[in-house]
């Protein structure tokens, strides 16, 4: 792992476990199967190798998007990770359309069931595994803002749902000898592993397109309300692209216009320094610094001392999501 840092390495030794367990799990559902015969234990393994093979994939990704910045990929590699969790996504999706053609199907063409107490208990074996294995990928992912791992975690958080169905029903099958519960719930599986898929299949297209993160964005505007200097008379122009688990802010701040360099890149760093603090991730900042423009910049200016004032202080601009995105101060055209 050559050229990756500590949290990139982490993040690959995490993948690279949770692909050796859905491999030893793929193992034990179609186990399962073959013992029982049940379409239902049979949807449960199919999703598996959407597991291993989406895990391939995942982690080959995060071990591409840890990779440090280059001069072909300024802004890093970190975008495979939305085109990984849209492999995924696409993939699960695929898998519960089969699920459902293959529930459906059997309503016309039944097959028998055998064993359903060893399907029971080595359904419920994969089913906690996945459950400790998903939690740690959300808290993982969540920490780190990997949209590719939180993806990861969820998917096995609705496959250890997916389990504790499967087990009730196949507990029923066995107490009732309702054989036609097998498909019932072999469908809605399919149905959930649908939604699922589709889901994250839709994060994926919305993190590539970049749309506007708004939970990100709303605590950066509160944030920067909360901490506001006198000095920092507006700021407009306010962008958060999301690269993998890096952040890209770009922002124009407005500034006193006779405030020299030095000043000015005080300020600027200031401004940095608050969004690090605040979004606790690896950020990269392009702030652009603006100058004022008298008299209508006076007029929400807090600088009450300030010599080259032109106008009177009308009232402080409170700075919402509204007023901080366009690309103009406030107050003014441009």
């Amino acid at each position: 792992m050559a050229g990756l840092d500590s949290k990139g390495k982490e993040r690959v030794r995490t993948l690279g476990l949770v692909l050796a367990v859905s491999a030893l799990l793929l193992g034990i559902k179609f186990t399962a199967w073959f013992i029982t015969k049940s379409n239902a234990i049979l949807t449960d393994a199919l999703e598996s190798i959407v597991n291993v093979v989406a895990g391939s994939f995942a982690l080959y990704s995060v071990y591409y998007a840890s990779q440090p910045k280059d001069e072909n990929h300024p802004y890093g590699h970190g975008k495979i990770e939305f085109l990984s969790a849209g492999f995924e996504g696409g993939l699960i999706f695929i898998a519960g359309l089969s699920i459902m053609g293959n529930s459906i199907y059997g309503f016309f063409v039944p097959s028998k069931l055998h064993d359903p107490q060893t399907g029971a208990w080595l359904s419920a074996l994969s089913g906690g595994i996945n459950f400790i294995m998903g939690n740690m990928l959300v808290a993982k992912g969540k920490k780190s803002g990997s949209l590719l791992m939180t993806a990861n975690g969820k998917h096995l958080i609705s496959d250890t749902v997916s389990s504790v169905g499967l087990v009730a029903g196949l507990i029923l099958i066995w107490f009732t000898g309702w054989l036609w519960l097998d498909l019932v719930m072999a469908l809605i599986f399919g149905t959930v592993i649908l939604v699922t898929g589709f889901n994250i299949l839709k994060k994926s297209v919305t993190s590539l397109l970049d749309e506007a993160d708004v939970e990100k964005l709303n605590l950066l505007v509160k944030e920067m309300q909360s901490h506001r200097s006198e000095k920092w008379i507006d700021i407009h122009n306010l962008r958060v692209l999301k690269y993998g688990t890096d952040l890209h802010v770009d922002c124009h701040i407005t500034l006193p216009w006779y405030a020299n360099l030095e000043d000015t890149h005080k300020e600027v760093s200031s401004v940095e320094n608050l969004i690090k603090d605040s979004l606790g991730s690896e950020v990269e900042f392009f702030i652009h610094a603006d100058p004022c423009v008298p008299p209508k910049s006076c007029a929400v200016c807090q600088i009450h001392d300030c010599k080259e004032r032109k106008a009177e202080f009308t009232g402080k601009v409170e700075w919402k999501i509204e007023n901080m995105l366009p690309n103009r101060k406030h107050g003014h055209d441009t």
